[in-house]
């Protein structure tokens, strides 16, 4: 269904604002994209009006007020413009003309803004119609946050502690920042479970949070985590790409001979496979993968989002990139690894390659070798979005039916 024919979806509606359309937005209730919703259907004018539209400067703040960015409350987007002698009110477009909204002045101010709920999984490209002239825009993607991501006080709290700057001797001359999580369940005559994350910053406090309430709930087992940056150079040059992108085992020995003993000193840990996990995003996607793909005997568990399947790494030949893997999974002997892999179909489309096609082709490749897999394909960006609203799920399926 296209989404203009979701425009008209009710909200979910903020009952501690539903008075406050009648008698004007409450002062001390701070706006969310929702409560713009509700806020905007009650027709402010006056000094009503004047709050909201304070209140939306608060809200989007100005940068995003003179840009356009949308704010975004699980599956409500809403977006604002402050722009003082308009003719008409502005408008907001998607690049496929599925999405049409078009936002409402707020009583006699500068201030233009709408909301809406959209569907599940909703994605778009926009831009902006101002006094009927198009202006670059950008994108959006919703979903709906699991409960799982939430802090849960009932439930007992990991703790992730940063680590010294490590500087290796594998990627030598890179130095690099790291962080482990404990969880509060942990004991030390029980070695536990791993997985370990690239591109570690992004991930460690989100994470966090969800492994602490799945490890709670028994849905998954005591697990460490470990979060790892890619390395840098004394003189500031990124190795990145080197690291995640290059199909080898170098990685992989980096993380056994050199962090997993680190770790060691002070948290025993489990050193079969089926206990151990690898996790990232874009590059560090297909980082994941290589390294299990290489050492099966030690890493069973892989999680990649909006993976770089595609000749990033290509080499002096131009075929040693990522883009190998499907012929390699279809022609190699079977590896016991299990993957759960998502993408998007507005990923990347660049001089590397295709990123829809190329994670789509690693799905078929490794149903044709009957890899344990799976693969959830919707219609976002290259984003953590679709990813962080599928972890919970996808932690409870990679460590389903686990065996200590």
């Amino acid at each position: 269904m296209h989404l203009s024919a979701m425009l008209g979806l009710g909200t979910l509606l903020l009952g501690a604002l539903m008075a406050s359309a009648a008698h004007g937005l409450e002062r001390d209730v701070a706006l969310t994209p929702r409560a713009l919703e509700t806020a905007l259907s009650a027709n402010p004018s006056g000094a009503d009006a004047e709050q909201l539209a304070n209140n939306v400067r608060a809200l989007f703040g100005k940068d995003a007020l003179a840009k356009g960015h949308p704010k975004i409350e699980g599956l409500t987007v809403a977006f604002a413009l402050d722009r003082a002698g308009l003719a008409r009110a502005p408008e907001v477009v998607s690049d496929d003309n599925r999405f049409h909204l078009a936002l409402k002045p707020i009583g006699g101010t500068s201030v233009y803004a709408a909301a809406t709920t959209l569907p599940e999984g909703s994605a778009a490209r926009y831009h902006w119609k101002v006094e009927g002239e198009p202006i670059e825009g950008g994108q959006f993607e919703v979903y709906t946050p699991p409960a799982e991501s939430r802090a849960d006080p009932s439930v007992p709290h990991g703790v992730v502690t940063p680590q010294a700057k490590w500087h290796s001797k594998i990627f030598d001359g890179t130095e690099r920042d790291w962080w482990v999580y404990v969880p509060a369940q942990y004991k030390a005559e029980t070695p536990a479970c791993v997985m370990i994350f690239q591109d570690g910053q992004w991930y460690k406090d989100r994470v966090a949070v969800v492994f602490d309430n799945l490890i709670a709930r028994g849905e998954m087992p005591v697990t460490v985590a470990v979060f790892i940056n890619p390395g840098k150079f004394a003189d500031g040059r990124d190795n990145r790409s080197f690291e995640y992108d290059t199909l080898s085992d170098q990685y992989s020995r980096f993380l056994l001979e050199e962090i997993l003993p680190e770790v060691e000193k002070t948290r025993p840990l489990r050193h079969d496979a089926p206990s151990r996990a690898v996790a990232g995003i874009s590059s560090g996607g297909i980082c994941a993968f290589t390294v299990a793909w290489e050492r099966p005997d030690q890493f069973h568990k892989v999680l990649s989002w909006v993976g770089s399947f595609t000749g990033i790494a290509s080499g002096k030949t131009l075929k040693e990139g990522g883009n190998t893997y499907p012929v390699l999974i279809r022609k190699s002997p079977h590896k016991e690894i299990r993957i759960f892999q998502q993408d998007g179909a507005n990923d990347l489309d660049n001089v590397h390659g295709n990123w829809p096609l190329a994670n789509q082709e690693m799905n078929l490749a490794l149903e044709y070798a009957r890899y344990d897999h799976k693969f959830v394909f919707g219609q976002g960006f290259h984003s953590d979005n679709h990813g962080y609203a599928l972890l919970p799920d996808s932690l409870r399926w990679l460590w389903r039916d686990y065996k200590p």
